[in-house]
Order: structure tokens, then C-alpha cells, then sequence
């Protein structure tokens, strides 16, 4: 019987040993209407579940996010995995899943092995629902999410000088995206580009001194970059999972916004490429989401650099045409380009004044310049600034030292992933 039960029920072990001591806090904060819903959901009521999770979904939203007690992101985790447990029993294992994705987003560390547990158990249900045919897998695995590969057509297609029509159709396609590029876009200096180079090198010549490179021929053995192009691949390990995604411009914009979507439904808007509104999947800490994701990725050696304490790996998934505004971080970064292509311009902390960053405090990191809209009038000081920029290719790393400002525009469909790291005090850099 228990074998047969267990099959029906989500296992929350962390949960059933940490509830009592969890509601205690929460009722020391006030929470007693909380407390007395999640009393009820544990016995399997989900309009009390549902209630307790809204109770804490308001607490998360009562203010700026570093102002939320933990243990209200906990809370909200818990009345996730107790309305995650009732969808479960009924069988509807796609909301199971985005339940569990949304106290994973939102929720607190104490629960997130129970979280974690659940969903993969969730996914294996659906997974094992689904049912198609050979001849739709196979014509499923022919579906690439980056479908303008004219520069591998060229390389290969031309090695004997051959198939001039695909040269001049890239070359055409090369002066669209270049109009598309800020002003004097690649005619200052280029970021020098290392192949292989040794870690001994990359800190010698670049880390120590705080200088970007691009380093190429350090990705090949990457599972990302064979199969983060495959659809039915990507929709197969993440397709029923929820992200949250950015729509509009960029984040200094009025119509800019954020919305949750499964990430089949954002694959979707990926291919639709609407222009106008672009969707982005930006800085979001995906790998600690999607465990199959993180599997196909490895933290490049360069980010053991300066002793090394990580900070975070983020994705930056979206169609070509997205724009990060000029900004700067306070890490270091290995910029990892898997699909698809981006431009990167770059200015050293050096110039900062000159670059007009915004007064208040939440966006002290951002520019007031638009590259995509430079008025000289506005910011006089701005327009004979020197830069450094380059194309990122598919397959290539970018080092961006700490403080350096970088604006940043997708050329093409583009899975990019972030690795930000801090020298160690005793670290030179540091």
C-alpha cells in the first residue's frame, strides 16, 4: 500500500520536518491567517493552499524585494509544494510543474530540495504522457531554433571558391545588421581575440591588468553547443517549465515589462521575432532552475582566476534585435556565446563620468546615453568617447573586467550564458 500511495503523493521530506518551526515564524510576524490556511491546505484543500500562496505572493510584493522578510519567500515556497501536492493527486502534472517553477522563481532556500524533488518528478509524469511518433521525433529533431546558418553554408559550401550566391547573400546580410549597429559601430579598436589561451596567459595578460579579450576555441566540448539549437531538445528538458521574461526595448524604457511564460511558449516568440516587442529571457539564474540545462554547460577555467568566489551563472536567451543598455557590473565576466551572434561595444570604468550614469541609486550602473538614439546635444561629453567593441561569435568567450560599461545587441536568435566571479581578497585584483 505504501509503495502504491507514495506513487500518487509528492514526497516533501524537508517540508513535513521543517513546517512547525516554519509557521512559528511566520505566525511572529503576523502571519495568522496565513498559518490557519496552510493548517488546512496540509490536509488537502486547495482553495486553502491557493489562499495561503496568494497571502504570500502579497507579502513578496509589499515592497522593494531586498525589504521582504525570508520568511515570507519560504512561506510562499511551502503554499507552493502544498498546492503543487493537490494538483499532483489530480493528475494535472503541467500545473504541478508551474507551480513548483514559481516557488523555485520566488520562493526561499529552506524548501528548494523538496522543490527541486517534486518538479523532476513532475516533469518524469509528463514526459512519460506524452506519446509521439517516430516520424514526428525525427522531424522534430530536424527543427533548429537558429535557422540563418549562412556562415557555416559559406565555409563549408566554399572551400573551393564555389556557390558565389551565398557569398553575396551574406555579404548583403552582413550591411543590414551593420546598419543596424550604433554609430562608428567596429571602425575604432577591436577587441584582440586569443585562441586556446593558457590560464596562465589569460592572468598574466588580461586579468591582472583588467583588459577585455575575446577567447575563442575553448567551447567545443560544451554539450550546449549541439544541442541548444536542436528544438525539440530544448522543449523536450524545459519546454513545460516556467521563466521569466522581459518584453519590451530594455529595462530603462516606460513600455518595458515582465511577464511568466512556459519556455515552449518563449521558444515560440523567439521564431515569431516580433521587432517591435522583443522577448528576453535576460540575468535569470536558469541553471539553478533547469538541472538538464546546467549539464550542458561547464564553468570555463578562466573564472578560477584571482581565487575565485562565483557569484552567479545566468542565461541570456532571446531573438536577435535584443538590447542591453549601456551599464557596468561590479564582477568579473566571462560573457559565453553558445547560438547565434551578438555585438558587444565596451568602455573602461575610467570614462564613467563621461558617460552620464543615472542619479538614482537603482540605476547608478546605467547610462543616460542611448546608443540606438545618440542626441549629442543632450550629452555633449559623450560623443568622441573611444570605445573598444567586437562581434561575438557562436562559440566564443568574452572578458569583461569588473566596472567596464558594455552595451550589448543580439545579431541573430542568441543563447548567451553569464559567469560572474570575485577575486579572493588576497587576489591582486581584488
Amino acid at each position: 500500500m505504501a509503495t502504491a500511495s507514495s506513487d500518487v503523493v509528492l514526497q516533501t521530506p524537508v517540508l513535513e520536518k521543517e513546517s512547525h518551526n516554519l509557521l512559528n515564524k511566520i505566525s511572529s510576524e503576523g502571519g495568522y491567517a496565513y498559518v490557519s490556511m496552510t493548517t488546512r491546505a496540509a490536509r488537502g484543500d486547495i482553495r486553502a493552499a491557493e489562499a495561503a500562496r496568494e497571502m504570500a505572493w502579497e507579502q513578496l510584493h509589499s515592497g522593494p524585494w531586498h525589504s521582504v522578510l525570508p520568511v515570507w519567500r519560504d512561506a510562499y515556497a511551502m503554499a507552493c509544494l502544498h498546492v503543487a501536492k493537490c494538483y499532483y493527486a489530480n493528475g494535472e502534472y503541467k500545473e504541478v510543474i508551474r507551480v513548483l517553477d514559481m516557488g523555485l522563481i520566488m520562493g526561499g532556500t529552506l524548501l528548494r530540495e523538496d522543490l527541486e524533488l517534486a518538479v523532476r518528478k513532475a516533469v518524469e509524469r509528463v514526459n512519460g504522457d506524452v506519446r509521439v511518433s517516430d516520424e514526428a521525433v525525427n522531424g522534430c529533431a530536424k527543427a533548429k531554433l537558429l535557422m540563418n546558418c549562412e556562415l557555416n553554408m559559406t565555409e563549408q559550401n566554399n572551400e573551393d571558391g564555389k556557390n558565389v550566391g551565398i557569398m553575396l547573400r551574406r555579404f548583403e546580410s552582413e550591411q543590414i545588421v551593420l546598419q543596424t549597429l550604433p554609430k562608428n559601430s567596429l571602425s575604432c579598436k577591436l577587441v584582440g581575440k586569443r585562441s586556446a589561451l593558457s590560464l596562465e596567459g589569460f592572468m598574466c595578460e588580461y586579468f591582472l591588468s583588467g583588459s577585455p579579450v575575446l577567447l575563442s576555441d575553448c567551447m567545443t566540448h560544451w554539450p550546449a553547443r549541439t544541442k541548444w539549437n536542436d528544438l525539440s531538445y530544448l522543449k523536450k528538458v524545459a519546454g513545460y517549465r516556467t521563466v521569466p521574461v522581459e518584453v519590451g526595448k530594455n529595462y530603462l524604457c516606460n513600455d518595458w515589462k515582465q511577464e511568466m511564460l512556459t519556455f515552449s511558449d518563449f521558444l515560440e516568440r523567439i521564431q515569431a521575432n516580433r521587432p517591435n516587442v522583443p522577448t528576453y529571457l535576460a540575468q535569470h539564474p536558469l541553471f539553478d532552475q533547469i538541472q538538464e540545462l546546467r549539464n550542458d554547460i561547464l564553468t570555463p577555467d578562466y573564472c578560477f582566476a584571482g581565487g575565485t568566489e562565483m557569484k552567479s551563472v545566468n542565461a541570456w536567451f532571446g531573438p536577435a534585435g535584443t538590447v542591453t543598455p549601456l551599464h557596468h557590473d561590479p564582477h568579473h565576466n566571462i560573457l559565453a556565446q553558445v547560438v547565434g551572434k551578438k555585438y558587444v561595444r565596451l568602455y573602461p570604468a575610467s570614462l564613467s563620468e563621461e558617460l552620464y550614469p543615472h542619479a538614482e541609486s537603482m540605476l547608478k550602473n546605467s547610462s543616460q546615453v542611448d546608443l540606438d538614439n545618440f542626441d549629442p546635444n543632450e550629452f555633449p561629453n559623450f560623443e568622441d568617447v573611444e570605445f573598444m567593441d567586437c562581434i561575438l561569435e557562436e562559440g566564443e568567450m568574452l572578458y569583461i573586467p569588473p566596472k567596464w560599461w558594455h552595451y550589448v545587441r543580439s545579431l541573430t536568435t542568441s543563447l548567451s550564458v553569464s559567469f560572474w566571479w570575485s577575486a579572493l581578497p588576497s587576489s591582486p585584483t581584488s
